[in-house]
């Protein structure tokens, strides 16, 4: 296996881009006219990296799975992501990057909920694409952090910068909520698929052999990554995965308590609960009423 270009430092990127180094936890670049030192396959960094590419330079992978990245293209790497790029040999760089260390935003309103932004971990073609208009936003949230990396340093440079880094990466969520909306009917597709496959589950012994439903198992055989899937449920059905899977549990539990030849111990091994009692409580935050006490109603 080849080996992975370890890059900790926003400066020993720039450096590795032969750019003049502004500060030493962030920086915008522009690719323009620039080559890296080597062309490296297998990459990780110590630090967040956006890049807006203009120009379709290869594949990129997390894994397995391949980034669906084409020109005018937001692709996000979060610190300790390793990424696979295959290079196209007529390749000339062109686009821009925002690197930033997780150190400048520490104390920050960004600091304290970077993890809120989901795109962060999104992998198999998921990546962001801009219209023309997006793309300005884009532009002019990069030139104002660009504009503070230029000035003297003073006491509100910080301030300024990591707010900035966190409007771009607000209009960011904007964009992939359009994207969700632009898509809809890939994302239908995909909520049909997940709606079979949960009924699947329960009608197989699956649920017996792993336990309840996890939102892994199912971002997994729709080749979406967690988050990703989540968001696409929550914006297509208003609920959390967990919400819908739940929902599920209980409706298929409801049918199956009508066959009084189950014992209430036997249904909840069915659905995959390692103990009766986990069941009952389930049940009952989610009707009111104990799985006993609705086999009696009815």
């Amino acid at each position: 296996m080849e080996k992975v270009l370890r890059i900790d430092t926003v400066s020993e990127h720039d450096k590795y881009y032969h750019q003049e180094n502004l500060h030493p936890l962030v920086s915008i670049i522009d690719f323009e006219g620039t080559a890296p030192e080597v062309y490296a396959s297998r990459m990780n960094f110590g630090f967040y990296a956006i890049y807006l590419k203009d120009v379709v330079c290869g594949d990129i992978k997390y894994g397995r799975d391949t980034y669906d990245y084409q020109d005018r293209t937001l692709v996000f790497v979060a610190p300790g992501q390793i990424i696979n790029v295959d290079i196209n040999e007529e390749y000339k760089p062109s686009g821009y990057a925002l690197l930033f260390h997780p150190d400048l935003i520490h104390g920050t309103p960004l600091g304290r909920h970077i993890e809120d932004y989901n795109f962060f971990s999104y992998q198999s073609r998921e990546a962001l694409h801009l219209s023309e208009k997006e793309r300005k936003i884009v532009m002019d949230c990069f030139d104002k952090i660009k504009y503070e990396l230029e000035q003297r340093t003073d006491n509100h440079s910080k301030t300024l910068i990591a707010a900035n880094i966190e409007l771009f990466l607000n209009y960011c969520v904007r964009f992939y909520e359009r994207q969700f909306i632009t898509r809809n009917q890939v994302n239908q597709s995909s909520i049909e698929k997940f709606e079979k496959l949960l009924s699947e589950y329960f009608l197989s012994d699956q649920a017996q052999a792993l336990g309840l439903p996890a939102v892994t198992y199912f971002a997994y055989k729709l080749n979406l990554s967690p988050n990703y899937f989540g968001d696409l449920v929550k914006k297509e059905t208003g609920k959390t995965v967990m919400e819908y899977i739940h929902l599920k549990i209980i409706d298929t539990a409801k049918e199956r308590l009508l066959d009084t030849s189950k014992s209430i111990s036997e249904i909840a091994f069915n659905l995959g609960f390692k103990y009766p009692h986990h069941f009952t409580r389930t049940f009952k935050r989610n009707t009111g009423i104990t799985p006993l006490e609705y086999r009696n109603s009815n």
